[in-house]
C-alpha cells in the first residue's frame, strides 16, 4: 500500500514539473524579446518606426502563442 501511494505521489509530481517546464518554455521567448527592446539602444531602426512598438508587442505575443499551440497539440497541456 505504501509503495502504491508513493508511486501515485511521484506520478503527480512528474506531471506538475512537466507543466512548469512547458510554462517556462512558453514564457522564455517573450521575455527575450522584451529584454532586448528594454535595453534602450540608440541604433534600433524599429524605435523610429510608427508601428515599431506594436510590432514588438505582436512579436512577443506570437512567440508565446506558438509554443503554447505546439504543446497544446501534443497534449502536454
Amino acid at each position: 500500500m505504501l509503495d502504491a501511494s508513493l508511486g501515485m505521489v511521484s506520478i503527480e509530481q512528474n506531471q506538475i514539473i512537466k507543466l512548469f517546464s512547458v510554462v517556462a518554455v512558453i514564457l522564455l521567448p517573450p521575455t527575450l524579446v522584451a529584454s532586448i527592446y528594454g535595453m534602450n539602444f540608440r541604433h534600433m531602426p524599429e524605435l523610429d518606426w510608427y508601428l515599431g512598438y506594436p510590432l514588438a508587442i505582436g512579436l512577443m505575443v506570437l512567440s508565446a502563442l506558438l509554443p503554447y499551440l505546439y504543446f497544446r497539440r501534443k497534449g502536454w497541456l
